[in-house]
């Protein structure tokens, strides 16, 4: 059944991108509890395992329905185009207790018995008390579960943003949306998502805010009633080399044609990123990396791009034929 989002002329100058690591907590959150879920995200699992254990998330799960609403104010629309998670969660804390009340509501009323269970009813008896305990849950589920990989995780989302910004100019507005996701549609002002149940809303300018999502995939994620801005909740790109060592991606056809610090940068380029991502991300010193990535470049393997105050290098087509270890790199031995 369709989930449509209607636009006008306000909301097509009204759109942005953002990245939002709250967004990614309460999806890596969500994560532990949704095996279907855990096939993307095996290494990260296997790191988490001690740190998921000391964790108690039993509150959190109880306002996320496996289908129906979740509450808004744990998860709003990100501040800005990169907020920090010390700002989203200052947020969250400051939520109106009676809007979070009716918020927290609708959620348990999503799960059979929710709201009559002895915690649920907690919740609703003291709003103010459970903000503030579901803000400091959220937090420890930052430190201990997002926050050690989240150099790695925002490159990737920023990268995706940086490329759709891009295919934003390219294509427009109607031209990118259906890029997002095989789930959406763009036909007259109108973005329909394929939904398990009918919902039609305007967008009645304010736009709507896209952010990609690592722990949300590879579910396509809409939401926020008002007052909450419009937001939708996309699978990122380059998801399955996320969790990869680069070094296990690196063909020795590739380290024999180029030497193994310059391979090792190209193959780990199936995902867009920074010098100093790529040198967290490979153990080697940034100036190292740099000088590789200024040599695949003036050999017209890669080519960079400036999203905000980072420049993300990504491959050309030669490049990607290259760090696949075949066809070119074959031919050329």
């Amino acid at each position: 059944m369709p989930f449509q989002l209607r636009f006008g002329q306000d909301d097509l100058l009204r759109c942005r991108f953002a990245v939002s690591p709250l967004w990614e907590t309460q999806e890596a959150v969500r994560t532990l509890n949704r095996p279907e879920r855990h096939a993307y995200h095996p290494r990260w699992l296997r790191r988490i395992r001690a740190a998921g254990r000391g964790l108690d998330l039993s509150l959190l799960w109880l306002l996320m329905p496996r289908r129906g609403h979740s509450p808004d104010f744990l998860g709003p629309p990100p501040i800005g185009p990169a907020a920090r998670f010390e700002e989203e969660i200052a947020a969250v804390r400051a939520a109106d207790p009676v809007a979070a009340r009716d918020d927290m509501a609708r959620a348990l009323a999503c799960t059979a018995g929710a709201a009559e269970s002895p915690r649920g009813r907690a919740l609703l008896a003291d709003p103010v008390g459970a903000v503030q305990e579901l803000a400091d849950t959220m937090e420890a589920a930052w430190h201990a579960l997002v926050e050690p990989d989240w150099p790695r995780l925002r490159t990737l989302l920023e990268a995706d943003v940086a490329y759709h910004s891009r295919r934003l100019a390219e294509v427009g507005l109607g031209g990118v949306l259906p890029e997002l996701d095989r789930r959406l549609s763009w036909d007259a002002g109108t973005l329909t998502v394929e939904w398990r149940d009918e919902h039609v809303r305007d967008l009645s300018g304010q736009g709507l805010v896209l952010i990609p999502s690592v722990f949300s995939w590879p579910d396509v994620i809409s939401g926020f009633e008002p007052p909450w801005q419009p937001t939708l909740a996309y699978p990122v790109r380059g998801i399955a080399a996320l969790w990869a060592e680069p070094e296990s991606r690196t063909p020795e056809s590739l380290v024999r044609l180029l030497g193994r610090g310059r391979a090792r940068v190209l193959a780990a380029l199936a995902v867009p990123d920074t010098t100093s991502g790529l040198a967290h991300r490979l153990g080697l010193a940034p100036s190292s990396v740099s000088a590789h990535l200024a040599a695949l470049r003036g050999a017209g393997l890669l080519m960079s791009r400036r999203y905000g105050h980072r420049v993300f290098y990504e491959c050309t087509p030669l490049g990607i034929a290259l760090g696949a270890g075949g066809g070119v790199a074959q031919e050329l031995e």
